[in-house]
Parts: C-alpha cells; sequence; structure tokens
C-alpha cells in the first residue's frame, strides 16, 4: 500500500499550503489514524508515545474545521504545564497561519490581565491548564458556547497532577455537542472512567510505531558516587560531544548549581525552571531551539511539551523518581525517527530506582563503560576547538512559512475605535490587494499589528502611505516584533 499524504485527508489548499511550507511530508502513523476521524467528529481515545506528532494530529483538523469568521472560541485544549500550551498554540499558529487562525494560550504566572486582552480578539482556539482555563470561565472572559472541540492532552500528566476534578468541572461547562478527543501515554482506571463518563462512544486507538523508543535510543548508565557527578559529567560531554543536549535535574537548586559549575568550564549552556519569570523561560526555549546553546540544563518542567529538532542527547543528572518522567525526558530525543542517546547517572542509593524504570517499561539499560583517560585527552582537545567557532543556528520550522508573511504596524487602536474590518477594507482597496492577503488583525489600545500573506508586504506599507483609516492618518511600518 501507498503511503498516505496529506492531500488524501483532502484537506483545504490553505492548510496544505501550510503543512508544505512547515515541512510536513507525510502523516505520521498517529496522524494516519486521527485526522480522518476528527474531521468525521468522531469522540476518540489516543494511547500514544512522546514524539508521534499527536499535536499535529489534531491541530490539522480542528484548523480544517474551523470557521474563520466565528468571533468566539470553537475548540479548547487543556494541557498539564504552561510549556506544553505554549508549544501547542505554537504549532495552532503556525499550521493554520494562512487559514487566520488565532490560537491564544492561557496559564497561571502571567497577568490576567494581558490574558483578557486577547480573550477580547477574535479567537479560534484556546490552549491552557485548567486552573486558569477555570479561572476565565468564572469571570466569564472565556465564552463557551461555541466550543466544537475538547481535547485533553497528556491526560495521565494531569492525573499525577491531581487536576482531574478541575479537568472535570471546566467539561461540565462545555456544550454537549460536541466532539471530545482524549491523548494519553498511559490508560489508567480513573482516564478510563472520565472517557465512560464524558465522551460518546469513543473510537479507542493505539499507535505504536514500529520504530520504537527502545529502537531509536540508545539507553545506557553510569555507576557514579554523588560528589563525582559533574567530574563523570565533564568526561561525557568531552568525548559524547554532544550537539544539542538536554540535562534533566531533580530541583531547580541543582540545576542552578549545575549551570554555574558548567559555565566556569566554558560551557555553552542555559537553565530552565519553575522558579524563573515566564518570558524567561519562553526566551530561553526559543533560543536552545535555535542552536545558540548546546546544553539546556533543566527540571521535569521540560520533559514534556519542548519539541526541539536533534537533540542528541538527553542526560539524567538526576535520575527521576517517577517513573514515567524518564519515558517523558528521554522522549525530547528520538523524536519520530531520529535517533538519539539517553544517559542516566546512578548513585548506590539510586540504583533501586533504575530497576524500577526497567520493570515497569519492561527494558534492559546497559551499564557504560567509563572513557579511558586517552579518550578523555583526546575528546577535550577536540570540544574545546570546537567552542572556539561560532554556533551553527538552526532555521525555524516556521521560517519557509514566514518568508511569505510580514507582520506590519498601524499607529492607530481601540482608543480611536478602529476596528478590524477598518483596516482590512483600507487595505483591500490598494491595487494589487485582495481580503485573501490580509491574515490576522491584532488590535491594541494604541495600536495594531497585522499579518500581511503572499510576500505583499512591500505593496501594503506603500499604499498605506497614501490612505488614511477610518479618516485617520496612521504611521505605518514593519513591525519590530
Amino acid at each position: 500500500m501507498d503511503k498516505l499524504n496529506f492531500k488524501d485527508f483532502q484537506l483545504s489548499n490553505t492548510i496544505l499550503e501550510s503543512l508544505n511550507k512547515l515541512g510536513y511530508n507525510s502523516p505520521s502513523k498517529v496522524q494516519e489514524k486521527v485526522i480522518p476521524l476528527v474531521l468525521k467528529d468522531k469522540d476518540i481515545v489516543v494511547k500514544s508515545q512522546t514524539g508521534s506528532g499527536k499535536t499535529a494530529a489534531y491541530a490539522i483538523p480542528i484548523c480544517e474545521k474551523t470557521e474563520i469568521e466565528e468571533k468566539n472560541p470553537q475548540a479548547l485544549v487543556l494541557t498539564p504545564t504552561r510549556e506544553l500550551a505554549l508549544q501547542i498554540k505554537e504549532d495552532f499558529s503556525y499550521i493554520g497561519r494562512l487559514k487566520k487562525i488565532n490560537c491564544t494560550a492561557l496559564f497561571g504566572k502571567e497577568p490576567i490581565s494581558l490574558q483578557i486582552e486577547r480573550l477580547k480578539q477574535r479567537v479560534h482556539v484556546v490552549t491552557g491548564t485548567p486552573g486558569r482555563i477555570l479561572d476565565h470561565i468564572e469571570r466569564n472572559t472565556l465564552i463557551l458556547e461555541k466550543i466544537k472541540y475538547l481535547v485533553i492532552d497528556e491526560a495521565d500528566e494531569m492525573l499525577s497532577r491531581g487536576f482531574m476534578e478541575q479537568v472535570e468541572t471546566v467539561i461540565n461547562k462545555l456544550p454537549k455537542n460536541r466532539t471530545t478527543l482524549l491523548f494519553s501515554a498511559t490508560i489508567p482506571g480513573q482516564i478510563l472512567k472520565l472517557c465512560t463518563v464524558y465522551m460518546r462512544n469513543p473510537i479507542n486507538i493505539e499507535v505504536q510505531c514500529k520504530n520504537s523508543v527502545k529502537d531509536r535510543i540508545k539507553q545506557i548508565y553510569y555507576k557514579v558516587e554523588a560528589p563525582c557527578k559533574f567530574s563523570l559529567l565533564n568526561k561525557i560531554i568531552y568525548t559524547k560531544r554532544p550537539e544539542s543536549s538536554m540535562i534533566f535535574c531533580r530541583t531547580k537548586n541543582n540545576v542552578d548549581d549545575l549551570v554555574l559549575q558548567m559555565k566556569a568550564k566554558n560551557y555553552s549552556c542555559e537553565a530552565l525552571h519553575g522558579g524563573m519569570l515566564q518570558s524567561e523561560r519562553i526566551d530561553k526555549i526559543q533560543s536552545f531551539k535555535r542552536g545558540k546553546f548546546t546544553f539546556l540544563v533543566c527540571t521535569d518542567i521540560a520533559a514534556r511539551g519542548i519539541d526541539v529538532e536533534n537533540i542528541t542527547h538527553i542526560i539524567n543528572y538526576d535520575i527521576p523518581v517517577e517513573r514515567e518522567n524518564y519515558i517523558h525526558r528521554i522522549g525530547r530525543t528520538g523524536r519520530f525517527t531520529n535517533n538519539g542517546t539517553a544517559i542516566t547517572f546512578v548513585t548506590p542509593k539510586e540504583y533501586p530506582y533504575l530497576k524500577k524504570i526497567e520493570e515497569h517499561f519492561h527494558i534492559t539499560i546497559n551499564e557504560g563503560k567509563i572513557p579511558s583517560l586517552k579518550e578523555i585527552e583526546t575528546g577535550k582537545k577536540l570540544f574545546y576547538e570546537k567552542l572556539k567557532s561560532a554556533p551553527n543556528l538552526k532555521e525555524d520550522k516556521s521560517s519557509k512559512l514566514n518568508r511569505d508573511i510580514t507582520k506590519i504596524y498601524i499607529s492607530a487602536g481601540k482608543k480611536k475605535k478602529i476596528r478590524p474590518g477598518d483596516i482590512a477594507g483600507t487595505i483591500s482597496s490598494i491595487p494589487g490587494i485582495n481580503p485573501e492577503d490580509i491574515g490576522i488583525i491584532d488590535i491594541k489600545d494604541n495600536f495594531s499589528y497585522v499579518d500581511i500573506l503572499f510576500g505583499k508586504a512591500s505593496i501594503v506599507l506603500e499604499g498605506l502611505q497614501h490612505r488614511t483609516i477610518k479618516g485617520k492618518t496612521v504611521r505605518v511600518e514593519k513591525a519590530q516584533k
């Protein structure tokens, strides 16, 4: 049987064009099974491993079926973490960019006033953590009456974090006539009960890729005394010379301490943990994705929701106490069909944790051989020689999409009573510009942003120099953000 293509799902040209520009060549196993069912509005329960492409599996059909002219949200995606909410928002925004789909993320530790302002705009998809979603529902700032799709992502993590009561409260406030999609690495009894109560004859899907985690990721461990961990890390770094690596610690203090030690040796590294400002965390993640530094030292907040291409090595500097976290940590490498290496440091007291991981996941993690002195010295020389060269920055996966899209700034907003239709009408009056060339319009109090599609920004910028918007003279330029 010939391999399926995204065209086989009869998707619209705008969605297909976005997928093409994003480098989506052919659907993954989970996408093959999920997309047709969501297009038919079937309730589904999906058991799928990390790195399988599940976010796009539901984002593609939801974007396809979203009605652009509807002002209120049509899809709600519940996630256990801020990082995952932001990753999902990014995926929806990329896939739906040419269709002008607007997605926003709602989570704690961000001013709720900013989120309320975003919700006043036309928003098609909302993703967020259950607590903050409930907060907006109770404030009547998140309107649910048009919700057609509910996605519960990483349901097992929702359960382990104690969010299921909040999830059920949200569900009970949603329209009954909706499609519900649940994704989870495991399906414990409480989640099964949730499916029985709140879903309509759900179709169960379990995706096991032929090229499984066991095959894609080389897993090894090293015995080490706690005071000798950093010395061992140096040996591993010198001899393995990772292109891109995530190093997991158990606590934020451990992360900060390790980063200090690594920076003292001129390692290209940064920290990521829950004690940092959200804006700082976002910036670190984006910089890591671009390849601006090699080592992201982090807690388990990065074990889910961070999708970075071509991570070559995962290092468990501290072995996870929770068994499920092990699989989610190492799942940051070996994404899709790529290969990767997962290294775990194990102290004598932690050895029982290693055995429990092996037993639970039915795997054997082999002990690694400590590099010889000669290997270390040779590797150290090569490592520091490489440090002298500038980092090879990665192209963002959306760069091809963004080449034809330009965000422009207009110096007028709500306080001058400017509406989206005013801006769209003025831009459409420019010769050579059609309504289809205008993307998302984001109106703030004193200014506005507009996405101009298909490489027509120069025509729009030139045309607006000689036009007013709603009778008002405005300053227009290419946006800086």
